[in-house]
């Protein structure tokens, strides 16, 4: 942890400990990211559109299946499967290599 970091720690700590971050706006419901917070509106209202439409991109795929595949690999105590499990990880890594650089 860097140095800026620890003093921000001990500053949030302190107005805790002060009472300066209670009652404030929102206090007890879960934040809201916006995952699309620097995409302009046309690019956001395309997005929304496909994502309605069932459409997901071959990249969010591809990085599914690797989660998948590797969550696999890491349950799985048989030498042969795990050899096939990482054939087709590599392969997958391939196709998102492959993917990135078009």
């Amino acid at each position: 942890m860097s140095i800026f970091e620890i003093l921000a720690e001990q500053h949030i700590a302190d107005a805790i400990r002060r009472g300066e971050l209670d009652n404030l706006p929102g206090a007890g419901r879960p934040l809201v990211f916006d995952d699309e917070l620097f995409v302009s509106g046309e690019q956001r209202m395309i997005n929304r559109v496909l994502k309605n439409a069932g459409f997901t991109p071959p990249e969010v795929r591809l990085r599914k299946e690797l989660a998948d595949l590797r969550e696999a690999l890491a349950r799985n105590p048989d030498d042969e499967q795990r050899t096939l499990l990482q054939r087709e990880l590599n392969m997958v890594l391939l196709r998102l290599g492959a993917l990135r650089r078009h």
